[in-house]
C-alpha cells in the first residue's frame, strides 16, 4: 500500500510587485492627463495695472469676457438675452452681491460697457474689474 505524501509548504519570501507598479503607473498618467482638465477658467490676456490688488478671500460672481465678445458667468457660457436671469442665478447660489469682471484687454470698449450697465440696471453696486500687476523690471536704475 502506498503511504500518502504530505506536501510541506515553505513561507515566501519575495513579494511580487510588477502588479503594483502597474497600477501606479497607469494611475499617475491618468492624473498627469487629468489635472490640466481640472483647472478652471476662460484663457484671456488681462491687461495690466498698477493698482491695489483685490483681496485673495473676496467672495462673488465672475463674468468672463473673452477676445471673441463671448460672456460667461462662472466660466459658464451666457447669451445676452438671458443674461440677467443667469447672473441672478448665480448671485443667489453664491449669497452674494459682489460682480467681479475679467476682460481680455482686446475687448471693444463697447462690450464691457454694455455688461457693466447691465449690472447697474440690475441694481448691483458692488462691480470689481480683475487686472494684472505690471511686472517690475529688474536691474532698473
Amino acid at each position: 500500500m502506498r503511504r500518502p505524501r504530505h506536501r510541506t509548504y515553505t513561507a515566501m519570501a519575495d513579494i511580487n510587485i510588477t502588479n503594483l507598479v502597474d497600477v501606479v503607473l497607469v494611475l499617475l498618467i491618468i492624473f498627469m492627463i487629468s489635472a490640466p482638465l481640472l483647472q478652471s477658467g476662460i484663457d484671456i490676456n488681462l491687461p495690466t495695472t498698477r493698482a491695489a490688488p483685490v483681496e485673495e478671500d473676496a467672495e462673488g460672481v465672475v463674468v468672463t469676457i473673452d477676445d471673441k465678445g463671448g460672456i460667461y458667468i462662472n466660466d459658464i457660457w451666457a447669451r445676452m438675452d438671458n443674461f440677467e436671469e443667469a447672473l441672478e442665478a448665480e448671485l443667489r447660489k453664491k449669497n452674494t452681491a459682489s460682480v467681479y469682471i475679467r476682460a481680455d484687454s482686446s475687448v471693444v470698449y463697447g462690450t464691457a460697457i454694455s455688461v457693466i450697465g447691465r449690472l447697474k440696471e440690475m441694481g448691483i453696486e458692488g462691480i470689481g474689474l480683475i487686472t494684472e500687476p505690471v511686472q517690475e523690471k529688474k536691474g532698473k536704475r
